[in-house]
């Protein structure tokens, strides 16, 4: 798709959308609102909301081979496969999964520098999360690696890759770049950055924060070369209490913390949330019903990750949209650019 300034919704299809929340437009406490947030959390899904607390009623255990046992393995089993393929467009690795993506983060960080035995350094940037600079920079101190830290372009605020190559070198054991930044709204070149990063030093570990990305844009850890991404589903119409990493085949069965007798690759740990998972799925089904909506009698032709795509594609166009009209503005309102000061 090639609209520079975006297409905005319909109005009629907005309102449909915005009916699908709760309280867009009025905290029943506090009042009226603009609700204009995403680094705390995003709005709420009506449907990933409801689907979580249905399970919940639930006292079963979803590792018991009986009766509602089965049905809530299926939303762990379902929702595992559709994170991984529909939301990150993995082919393969595994998942992990944490109370927030933040531990995620830390978890996949660590194993990557304290499983390799070789490397004298680690690179991220001055735009990363907290939970993605100080899990590179917490694992250099414990390693005794060199921490290195990539300063963000003062005038785009954004992250260069030539600039980012000057700290990767053939030493380097781990590179750390945020897919989009909640800053500077700056969309980074992942793919860039993974196909240059390698050619320096084709061993590297690439790993790329995507919350602030995940609801705004397509993931597709595949096309991007990268071992580790994550996202928050309550920054993503979610809800809160999980977060969800991808980890690469060849990071996936490194040595990490897992009961014994379970298989290399496998990250969980205790009684898996079923709740959380059909949350997600709801989420997914959402994006997807966006996706289907713009492409009408064809949709029955896509799979479930085409019609994510889609879907994540005019979420996309929609901001555009309404970044380019608070920019530019209109025949009746002056946008930021044309406001004197």
């Amino acid at each position: 798709m090639e609209f520079n300034h975006g297409v905005l919704f319909s109005d009629t299809y907005q309102k449909k959308l915005k009916s699908q929340f709760y309280y867009a437009d009025k905290d029943p406490q506090y009042g009226a609102r603009l609700f204009f947030e995403n680094s705390g959390g995003s709005l709420r899904l009506k449907k990933a909301v409801e689907a979580k607390a249905a399970i919940e009623e639930f006292p079963d255990c979803p590792e018991r081979a009986r009766g509602r046992g089965f049905d809530l393995a299926d939303y762990v089993k379902n929702g595992t496969k559709e994170i991984l393929e529909v939301v990150f467009g993995a082919k393969s690795g595994a998942l992990i999964t944490e109370l927030t993506a933040s531990q995620t983060m830390f978890h996949a960080v660590g194993t990557i520098m304290e499983g390799v035995d070789w490397g004298k350094n680690a690179v991220t940037s001055a735009l990363e999360h907290p939970s993605a600079h100080d899990a590179v920079e917490y694992y250099c101190k414990k390693t005794g690696r060199e921490f290195r830290e990539v300063p963000a372009n003062k005038v785009t605020g954004g992250l260069d890759p030539d600039e980012i190559m000057k700290y990767v070198d053939k030493d380097t054991v781990l590179l750390s770049i945020m897919a989009a930044s909640n800053i500077s709204g700056n969309i980074m070149d992942i793919k860039e950055i993974a196909r240059r990063a390698k050619e320096i030093n084709p061993d590297i570990y690439v790993v790329s924060d995507a919350v602030q990305h995940a609801p705004h844009a397509v993931i597709d850890v595949e096309d991007w070369d990268v071992d580790v991404c994550n996202f928050a589903p309550y920054k993503f119409f979610g809800v809160r209490g999980c977060g969800y990493a991808y980890v690469s085949d060849r990071v996936a069965v490194m040595p990490h913390i897992k009961l014994t007798c379970k298989d290399d690759n496998v990250w969980a740990l205790g009684t898996p949330a079923p709740a959380n998972f059909a949350a997600m799925m709801a989420v997914i089904e959402y994006v997807c019903s966006i996706g289907k909506h713009f492409l009408g009698d064809s949709a029955q032709k896509y799979n479930k990750r085409e019609l994510f795509v889609e879907g994540m594609n005019h979420i996309h166009l929609q901001e555009r949209a309404l970044l380019y009209r608070m920019l530019e503005g209109t025949d009746k309102v002056p946008g930021l650019r044309h406001i004197p000061g």
